[in-house]
């Protein structure tokens, strides 16, 4: 998605060690890129970006238990986890699935806010905000209702796809996304009257009860494994017969499953039951692609309910 994190050691010759290796191992060479990491970790023990790099290689070479080892202490090095090596060791099977760490997606999209809208729109053809625009109209239309909403929230905002899609029908934007190169590029748009850091439902905690008609989250809940605390504050904000609009990732199960692209699929039948146990409506669930992997459509669900 972005440029490689990299997160110095303090010491020149394994910083210099590291650059060598990822040298060799974008060269394909990857058991000497493995040595040169080993010996970047012996002058610096803490080295995260040694550590995690050197994980990744093992895997490649189907060293498993090697590269939980080394996912492992790139952890430690990094209580925060930058790099996601927890979300790593639970595609090995080596983690129960949890919770996406804050520091990593904030790193993550951090580093892509510069190369965002061209990525995702030109490489990965996302149509997540043309989508929901269509199925919120329509819900609209099938209680009859106007389609103009005076108060809306962009969750995970971005750089303001969302909300350039629906500007027309909106009378205030606040956008809230934990990235803060996302929100800056956000505010250089122009459309969100209130812009704020923060993760989607420690945002949604801080605004009043009964107070938007529309919420949208664009591609957002894709890094959240428990809908339930945003469903939750979803429904105190927002008024009656207000909406909540949001793609998702899915899959053939039930449940909720980490995807090798590092992003959650939440199955069908467990976001029907998450919207219900929160106290929603389900208006409309349709199982439509957002985006694209690899130049084939990602399985994905374009859902919108309602508080009744």
């Amino acid at each position: 998605m972005s440029a490689r994190l990299f997160l110095s050691s303090g010491d020149l010759m394994a910083d210099r060690r590291f650059d060598f290796a990822r040298d060799l191992q974008l060269k394909g060479d990857l058991v000497a890129a493995a040595d040169l990491l080993l010996q970047a970790t012996e002058l610096a023990p803490s080295f995260a970006s040694a550590w995690f790099t050197l994980a990744e290689i093992r895997q490649r070479l189907g060293e498993r238990e090697a590269a939980i080892s080394a996912f492992r202490r790139a952890q430690v090095a990094d209580p925060d986890d930058l790099h996601g090596a927890g979300l790593r060791l639970t595609l090995l099977g080596a983690e129960q699935l949890s919770a996406m760490p804050p520091a990593y997606v904030r790193a993550l999209f951090d580093q892509y806010a510069p190369k965002f809208e061209a990525a995702l729109v030109g490489d990965l053809g996302y149509r997540g905000p043309a989508l929901l625009f269509k199925a919120v109209l329509s819900a609209r239309a099938a209680i009859r209702k106007p389609a103009f909403f005076r108060r809306a929230i962009d969750l995970g905002c971005g750089t303001g796809l969302a909300a350039a899609a629906f500007a027309r029908e909106v009378d205030h934007f606040t956008g809230i996304d934990l990235s803060p190169r996302m929100i800056e590029r956000a505010r250089l748009t122009g459309l969100y009257a209130e812009l704020e850091v923060a993760d989607m439902a420690q945002g949604l905690r801080g605004k009043p009860d009964a107070s938007a008609d529309l919420i949208l989250a664009a591609d957002a809940m894709v890094y959240i494994a428990d809908l339930a605390p945003v469903l939750r504050e979803v429904k105190r904000v927002l008024l009656p017969g207000g909406l909540l609009a949001f793609t998702a990732e899915t899959h053939g199960g039930d449940g909720v499953v980490l995807g090798a692209g590092l992003r959650y699929a939440h199955g069908a039948a467990h976001v029907r039951a998450a919207i219900d146990a929160a106290g929603l409506t389900l208006s409309r669930l349709d199982e439509l692609s957002a985006r694209n992997e690899d130049h084939m459509p990602v399985p994905g669900l374009v859902v919108v309910t309602e508080k009744s």
